[in-house]
């Protein structure tokens, strides 16, 4: 699967899924930190990718319309400590090699 990881999330995460064989790039690798999320949208979709985000900004349905896209995992953690993305990371990235997510808009939450 073709990822792009928003700055909000912990740059290790890549080399996570990247071994689970998935084409990750971040937005720290691309330099596009700091960007409009418009900006970080229009990259993502150029590239083919399905966006893994914790901004509620990418939540909203009617903008970001299901089928419409290649993907958007938000994830919501109640303390957002970078060590809390590794446990996400084996249960919810296993399971993009389960199933078909391009399209999809899924949101995790963790306490």
């Amino acid at each position: 699967m073709r990822i792009k990881l928003d700055e909000n999330l912990p740059s290790r995460l890549a080399s996570g899924l990247k071994s689970f064989g998935h084409d990750v790039h971040t937005l720290h690798d691309e330099k596009l930190v700091g960007l409009s999320d418009n900006e970080i949208w229009k990259a993502t979709q150029k590239e083919s990718r399905f966006l893994i985000t914790q901004d509620l900004d990418f939540s909203d349905l009617r903008q970001f319309v299901p089928g419409t896209h290649n993907g958007i995992l938000l994830v919501r953690l109640r303390s957002p400590q970078k060590n809390r993305f590794e446990q996400p990371r084996h249960g919810i990235i296993r399971e993009t090699r389960r199933r078909k997510l391009d399209g999809l808009f899924c949101c995790c939450h963790r306490p």
